[in-house]
């Protein structure tokens, strides 16, 4: 009798083309996993290997005809070196607790991403925020998910959240939201620090930290953790 795995057939979609969010300039297209595909970790983490990821339930890479612009990336976190900026912003942390839990919908984290929407991205298409929202763009049963969460221990209140998934060889980091009256701790960029000591003390080889595109601002920040693999030609290669 053989073991072997038989291989799946996987079904794909492409959108029509639609404005770039991130470059004005440009037309993007997005090419989607087809929702008749039973999804797992299994299937999604050899997807993410390839450069995809998830927003809710629907796994996507983009699929532009005149721009790459989009480069998947990762961290391998037992290479990682910590730099000025980061040990700055990990001393500053010391006033906040952390924990992990299953992600799960609830009033007291909708409301904080709601805050967090509505002070710092109106601009954007998540605005206004609905909990039906809410949980097609964080939440998926098929996948374990979790919320690291940070509590200012003085005022014993949660203060920010960073949605990650388990994948086979690392953790996903989905999205960040937090307090914007504690901006100055910098929560996006400690959120990623404190993924890199979770994959680590789980002796995972990566942190996936989705899409950057090297000359977007919103961005930059995920450019600053080294060294950074980037999926590029259909293989992984470091980031001179």
């Amino acid at each position: 009798m053989s073991n072997q795995i038989k291989p799946i057939k996987l079904n794909f979609f492409l959108t029509p083309p639609h404005t770039c969010p991130y470059i004005s300039e440009e037309e993007a297209q997005t090419l989607f996993l087809s929702p008749e595909v039973h999804t797992d970790t299994l299937l999604y983490s050899a997807l993410i290997d390839k450069g995809f990821r998830r927003s809710g339930e629907h796994i996507y890479r983009p699929h532009c005809k005149s721009c790459n612009a989009c480069i998947s990336i990762r961290i391998p976190v037992e290479k990682f070196k910590l730099n000025k900026q980061q040990k700055r912003c990990l001393k500053k942390a010391t006033i906040f607790n952390y924990k992990t839990e299953p992600a799960h919908f609830n009033q007291l984290h909708y409301q904080l991403f709601d805050k967090y929407i509505s002070t710092r991205h109106q601009d954007g298409d998540m605005y206004p925020t609905s909990v039906h929202q809410y949980k097609e763009f964080l939440l998926t049963d098929w996948l374990e998910s979790n919320y690291l969460n940070f509590f200012d221990i003085k005022e014993q209140k949660l203060v920010a959240t960073c949605v990650y998934d388990n994948v086979n060889n690392g953790v996903s980091a989905v999205y960040t939201y937090f307090d914007p009256d504690y901006s100055r701790y910098s929560l996006g960029r400690l959120a990623i620090l404190k993924l890199i000591e979770i994959a680590k003390q789980n002796s995972l080889d990566y942190v996936y930290l989705g899409y950057w595109i090297k000359s977007s601002q919103k961005m930059a920040y995920k450019g600053e953790y080294r060294p950074l693999e980037c999926f590029v030609n259909d293989e992984w290669r470091y980031l001179s």
